[in-house]
């Protein structure tokens, strides 16, 4: 491993010399950046990887929903179609995304919409449909729209300050992109982190006065979900069955609900589900509960059985700094609300 580093070293040199001077030239106007007039949250992170976008984008519809009419945009990624595309009924996974399309089927009254062009989607979006605020999923790097507040997310078991710079590590660009947040959210976070962990994360993430630092972990619901019912985890955490998962980091999931005899299946992030490969599942499973998560549902509905398909939602919980994140993204969208 250390001999690999050192080959690709140079070329974490160049990728880093490369994104700063991006950085550089939006920073300074020379490259252009479009603002609009009305709020925009980016959520994203430095890294690649899973740190906790999709439940923390689910955070933000639950705040703000009740009193906004809420558009989220993502890129949609590993989707089918290109372009714009606005969720509608006719929409799925393949069209969408799993992310932008789990969003559709939890949240009925917000727009979800896709385009690798974010300043595209949201002109697009403001044609339509004609937002209160829109979400930027995912979109951290994607300089070219200005948001008005960034949302940076990094995970407890791989923070930013730990890592490097691609391909020798997983960052997408220096740590000093850090400083466009107004929010640093730690997730998966254990749920009894204690504050002199806090305290040791935030020396070492090197916070700005400006910034606001929260803890978050994951929370599981009590129960799973099909199409035709609800069973509670207590009830199904000793029964034989196989758990499924194609997500980053799967360990807690499979933690959360194993038992000693449960078939484990783990596919890649956001990976398309082949003929074979659920004829393998069904193979596997037999008449066994299938139990998987809420994004690789989306993509597995209507393709196992409704009888034996199950998901388990997962909810951002904060642990430090929830009141303070509410506020602040609270006061941004009503002080640009007011003057827009």
């Amino acid at each position: 491993m250390m001999l690999l580093r050192k080959i690709l070293f140079p070329f974490s040199v160049l990728y880093g010399l490369i994104t700063s001077i991006r950085n550089f030239l939006f920073d300074k106007g020379i490259l252009k950046s479009y603002s609009f007039d009305l709020p925009i949250i980016a959520v994203g992170n430095l890294s690649v990887g899973g740190t906790g976008k999709t439940p923390q984008i689910e955070y933000l519809i639950r705040l703000l929903s009740p009193n906004y009419k809420i558009a989220t945009l993502s890129r949609g990624y590993k989707r089918k179609s290109e372009g714009f595309v606005l969720a509608d009924e006719n929409s799925d996974a393949a069209i969408l995304g799993d992310e932008p399309f789990q969003f559709y089927k939890k949240f009925p009254n917000i727009q979800v919409a896709v385009d690798a062009d974010r300043r595209n989607g949201i002109e697009q979006l403001l044609k339509i449909s004609q937002p209160d605020i829109v979400l930027l999923d995912d979109a951290f790097q994607h300089r070219k729209v200005k948001a008005g507040l960034y949302v940076l997310l990094t995970a407890y078991g791989d923070l930013y300050s730990d890592d490097l710079i691609l391909p020798v590590g997983n960052l997408r660009e220096s740590r000093n992109g850090a400083e466009r947040a107004k929010i640093i959210v730690v997730t998966k976070c254990p749920p009894d982190l204690s504050a002199k962990e806090q305290d040791r994360i935030q020396k070492k993430l090197k916070i700005d006065s400006d910034q606001k630092l929260c803890f978050t972990s994951i929370a599981y619901d009590e129960f799973v979900f099909s199409e035709e019912k609800q069973l509670s985890v207590s009830e199904i955490k000793p029964v034989d069955k196989l758990l499924l998962a194609g997500i980053a980091k799967p360990e807690p999931f499979f933690a959360y609900l194993q038992s000693e005899n449960d078939v484990i299946l783990t596919f890649p992030d956001h990976h398309h589900f082949t003929e074979k490969d659920i004829a393998e599942i069904k193979n596997k499973a037999q008449d066994k509960k299938i139990i998987t998560t809420e994004k690789d549902f989306v993509r597995l509905k209507g393709r196992l059985p409704d009888s034996q398909l199950f998901y388990l939602p997962i909810k951002s919980h904060f642990i430090s700094g929830g009141n303070d994140f509410d506020k602040t993204i609270l006061n941004y969208v009503g002080k640009s609300s007011r003057n827009s």
